[in-house]
């Protein structure tokens, strides 16, 4: 026989096996897609791992010290506010030696900033009790304009009455309303003292962030700028609107806060209105709002002393209320605080109640910074991006 003919079992069967394991040898295309995918997401994760830490070690930082934010930001604040003051300090004492210069400023600050402030509210909490002590001991009537409406004008009443609403209705909706009012400051007052070893711990470490701001502000301004990757010149134009907003938005409206409750507290304690530290407070803080202001404080007062049959003291109130605080709020207002915000007013306006009611009293200056951030942002990327077709 041949050996071409000849059969080789063995080598058939080798032969066999090979044909039959030769496609397992070949990875399927969806295997390879997977393990595509799989390359893609590990090399991604792999190029960003540091930035995923980087952001949360930054959240964690953040989170941990977020009860101290609002205190830095005071602090960042009154760094801007008062840098004028630092330069010049440091021009006398010499500007190789800017840790004594903000030494001098931090302390100016203190003494003649935060001593007064603190001493102011030490008096507020004690005309806040004596109010609330007087209205639960009826030495305040709380339905004298009831009273004063129903003898000098029963025809309104006679109206009230048709529509179904009676005097003596009014009188509990009123004596109900103050009393919930006088409640409510007592509340805050006790709070306040309360929480005064807290309010003492915010006050020195915003005092102790200050004096480092001062000295070695710029410094750390400039590494941030050089570390976030956004660009120089987006991070200098935010950093810049940030300063610019803060600084219009607690120079102006605190001013114009200021002047307008301390003239409605001085012609309150003038025409012997009780606790007219406590009233001119008020106005201060609700001259912060845009819109209302003072006068949700001044304008009720004026109702009370015409029911009271003190028109002589209505007539300065309401003519004092209306011409030199109203328009203290006019004229300073918009100059302070809309032209350097370059804000239009309705946008301050909503800012500022947004800000009031997320973040406290605080947010009459958070609110219009987070704005201005907004706008500008979008301004950018409208610059960057905007009108572009890919």
């Amino acid at each position: 026989m041949p050996e071409s003919s000849k059969e080789n079992p063995l080598g058939d069967a080798k032969k066999s096996s090979q044909e039959g394991s030769a496609p397992a040898a070949n990875p399927t295309k969806a295997e390879e897609s997977g393990s595509v995918i799989n390359d893609h997401i590990f090399k991604a994760v792999r190029a960003n791992l540091f930035f995923i830490l980087v952001a949360v070690t930054t959240m964690a930082f953040l989170g941990m010290i977020s009860q101290f934010l609002i205190t830095v930001l005071w602090a960042v604040v009154l760094t801007m506010i008062f840098y004028g003051l630092f330069r010049w300090v440091r021009r006398r004492v010499g500007d190789s030696r800017r840790g004594l210069a903000a030494a001098i400023t931090s302390l100016l600050i203190f003494f003649f900033v935060i001593i007064p402030f603190i001493l102011l509210a030490i008096a507020l909490v004690n005309q806040g009790l004596e109010v609330y002590q007087s209205i639960e001991a009826g030495e305040v009537d709380p339905n004298v304009v009831v009273d004063y409406v129903e003898s000098q004008m029963p025809g309104i009443y006679d109206m009230l009455g048709d529509a179904g609403i009676s005097p003596n209705s009014v009188r509990e909706k009123i004596t109900e309303f103050v009393g919930t009012v006088s409640k409510f400051v007592a509340t805050q007052v006790l709070s306040f003292g309360s929480n005064l070893i807290n309010i003492f711990v915010q006050f020195t470490l915003m005092l102790y962030l200050l004096f480092f701001f001062l000295k070695d502000g710029k410094q750390v301004m400039q590494k941030i700028i050089d570390t976030i990757p956004m660009g120089n010149v987006r991070e200098r134009r935010l950093f810049e609107r940030f300063a610019q907003v803060s600084k219009a938005t607690l120079k102006g409206t605190l001013v114009v806060a200021l002047v307008q409750g301390s003239i409605g507290g001085l012609v309150f304690m003038f025409l012997g209105i009780p606790a007219p530290l406590l009233w001119g407070v008020a106005m201060t803080l609700l001259a912060l709002l845009p819109v209302g202001g003072s006068a949700i404080v001044w304008f009720p007062a004026v109702i009370v002393l015409f029911a009271q049959g003190e028109v002589g003291k209505a007539m300065i109130l309401l003519v004092v209320g209306s011409l030199i605080i109203g328009l203290v709020d006019n004229l300073l207002r918009p100059l302070l605080v809309g032209r350097d915000t370059e804000m239009p007013d309705y946008l301050v306006l909503i800012s500022t109640l947004g800000g009031i009611t997320y973040f406290g009293l605080s947010g009459f200056v958070i609110g219009p910074t987070i704005a201005a951030l907004f706008i500008t942002v979008w301004e950018m990327m409208g610059q960057d991006y905007g009108g572009k077709t890919s």
